[in-house]
């Protein structure tokens, strides 16, 4: 009787659909282009170096001339055999899928920019580091938006949480400072490590931007006695939804309603206005958001 009741009340979860892998490839890959042009076109040609694989396959490249494409395959094979206990079935098969592609376009582009270089290599170093860590920000950011990975010191990260119960944020700091400052045996230079930090800056902060900036959000929570209008115009002309909250003054011991919305942060502006004009007394409290998923906002994926 348990089991015939287990299997009634199972609910099957929807495998994602074929056209939503397919645009999730085409978004990883166009992410990896990005990043492999940042790499091959800026990155290398001024000798810089970042954190990961990548940087560490650049520092290998500048000492030994081995295409950084193939040290960025070998490093991270090498890795995923090392963690392959530590690491699930699907992360395992997602970074073999990134770190082909990542590989391949590096092995391809290195070459091409080499040939046909965009820029001048020292001309305005400082200039092409920046435009270096957004290309390369900008192309990991919208990978990992796709469910997708590049390897690289992900791996590492995850075995130094799991054994050294380290966090995953400090993880990946001790592993890019390691990286960075290795230049130095080969460079003796301070100049290279302070580049690879701004590069490292720059990467993360656009990195987040694409990942979190169109997730950003906005909840209001509003006490005014006028409450029903403002709730109907946020209703009809933000096209937003409203809850309604019982509560009460603790000072006055009066029953007061408050309404909690959640809005795009560029949508914000025509709720104040719309208050104000309603009730310009009314308690207004703003709180941003990273994400809300659901109806009317982001997909849960």
């Amino acid at each position: 009787q348990i089991k015939e009741t287990m299997e009634k009340t199972t609910v099957k979860l929807p495998s994602k659909s074929l056209k939503s892998n397919a645009k999730d490839m085409f978004f990883i890959t166009f992410g990896i282009f990005l990043y492999a042009v940042g790499y091959c076109a800026y990155t290398l040609p001024e000798k810089l170096v970042m954190g990961g694989v990548a940087g560490a396959s650049a520092l290998i490249y500048y000492a030994t001339n081995i295409p950084a494409g193939t040290s960025v395959l070998a490093l991270n094979i090498l890795m995923l055999v090392i963690a392959m206990s530590a690491l699930t079935k699907q992360f395992f098969w997602r970074t073999i899928v990134g770190v082909g592609i990542l590989s391949f376009m590096i092995s391809v582009l290195q070459p091409f920019f080499a040939t046909f270089p965009i820029m001048t290599p020292g001309e305005d170093k400082f200039m092409h580091v920046l435009i270096a860590g957004v290309l390369c920000g900008a192309g990991l950011g919208i990978v990992f938006s796709h469910n997708g990975s590049t390897g690289g010191t992900d791996i590492l990260t995850m075995l130094l949480n799991k054994y050294f119960r380290l966090s995953f944020g400090r993880a990946m700091q001790f592993v890019d400072c390691i990286i960075i400052s290795s230049s130095y045996i080969l460079f003796h230079s301070m100049e290279t490590i302070i580049y690879g930090i701004v590069f490292t800056i720059t990467a993360t902060v656009t990195c987040d931007y694409i990942v979190n900036g169109t997730r950003q959000t906005v909840q209001f929570l509003i006490i005014s006695k006028k409450h029903k209008e403002i709730a109907d115009v946020i209703n009809h002309r933000v096209h937003r939804g409203v809850t309604v909250v019982d509560g009460k003054g603790w000072y006055s011991q009066n029953d007061v309603k408050m309404l909690i919305v959640l809005t795009r942060k560029y949508e914000s502006q025509d709720v104040f206005n719309l208050i104000n004009e309603i009730d310009p007394d009314a308690l207004v409290s703003q709180t941003f958001c990273h994400g809300v998923f659901g109806e009317g906002f982001d997909k849960i994926k």
